[in-house]
């Protein structure tokens, strides 16, 4: 049928279908998505067209023995639309599918997970992020919860210096949260001041199923800021979490991360595992997965939790790939 936007039936389905225990899951209900369904089917697919692919962002979000009759159906509307189909932060169960179905699927990163119940920054391993932290705390940062609509015109002050720092680059979208608009009910939103003056944020996204908790989403800081400010911004926000028995705090999807040989399913492309291994030793120009992980590292994290990326063709494409950052306004 065709796309429509995402709406509250997205957000059922990503709350009730866990299966695939996919913690971005929250990103479907991004503004500009379009979704499909089919008759008598329960669950959705999101994707973004962009040039002449159909871009898909995680599995259906779908009960079990639904998920097979939506992928069908899906990738006939994307042929019958003249597109190609990627799929992308698709789960193990997802890969597993789409391998099943004839697609080529390959390891594209990985995302990761802290287990909060037992976390604590003490000990030496923590030494340099306890440091920082500090540095933040004693340059005057004030840490709080806040509203999004409270904080409107200073997230874009912070949006615009960070963006500036970048060289003009564009604000991504598909695969980063978002701020604002119905879904923002459901996230939190901390922010940190020095003397009155915003300098930092993070927005946290929620996560269903077996592993339920929250993601580190989009975050955002001043430039010309203080040291620490992200470390003691997440650190405080850890705390709040803990204090209200959430289970686990996910650090979300990075690419060109996590890469090991034993994620790799049958029928994976050697070629593109290799771009892939490629892209995390010299490709900062595209991604900065290096420094990304860095970050998440910081943290310790417990999960590492491999994601994949699936072309519906009897081999990876590269063009396919592209399209994948095009969707997400990279380039």
């Amino acid at each position: 049928m065709p796309a429509t936007t995402a709406d509250t039936s997205v957000f059922e389905a990503i709350r009730t279908h866990t299966q695939s225990e996919n913690a971005s899951a929250f990103l479907a209900l991004n503004s500009g998505n379009s979704t499909f369904t089919a008759p008598g089917t329960d669950g959705v697919v999101v994707y973004r067209r962009t040039g002449g692919y159909a871009v898909q962002f995680g599995g259906p979000f779908a009960a079990p023995d639904a998920c097979d009759t939506l992928l069908d159906g899906f990738r006939q509307y994307v042929k019958d639309e003249g597109l190609e189909l990627v799929g992308v932060q698709l789960q193990r169960a997802d890969a597993e599918r789409y391998a099943r179905h004839g697609f080529t699927v390959n390891q594209v990163g990985a995302s990761w997970a802290v287990r909060l119940p037992e976390f604590s920054l003490r000990g030496t391993r923590f030494m340099q992020l306890r440091n920082k932290i500090s540095r933040a705390h004693r340059n005057g940062l004030v840490i709080k919860e806040v509203t999004a609509d409270d904080w409107q015109g200073a997230i874009a002050t912070i949006d615009e210096a960070w963006l500036g720092s970048k060289g003009g680059a564009h604000q991504l979208e598909f695969l980063v949260g978002q701020i604002g608009g119905e879904p923002q009910a459901q996230r939190r939103l901390f922010a940190g001041t020095i003397d009155g003056a915003p300098v930092a944020y993070i927005s946290y996204s929620p996560v269903y199923g077996g592993r339920a908790g929250w993601m580190h989403d989009l975050s955002r800081r001043v430039p010309e800021g203080s040291p620490g400010l992200m470390e003691a911004i997440n650190a405080h926000a850890i705390e709040v979490f803990r204090a209200e028995g959430v289970e686990w705090l996910h650090f979300g999807f990075t690419p060109f991360t996590g890469l090991d040989a034993s994620h790799e399913l049958d029928g994976h492309s050697p070629a593109f595992q290799w771009l892939m291994h490629a892209l995390w030793a010299e490709g900062a120009a595209l991604y900065p997965a290096q420094t990304q992980l860095s970050y998440k590292q910081k943290w310790a994290p417990d999960e590492l939790i491999p994601e994949y990326v699936a072309f519906d063709r009897p081999n990876a494409s590269l063009a396919g790939f592209a399209h994948v950052f095009r969707a997400c306004k990279a380039f």
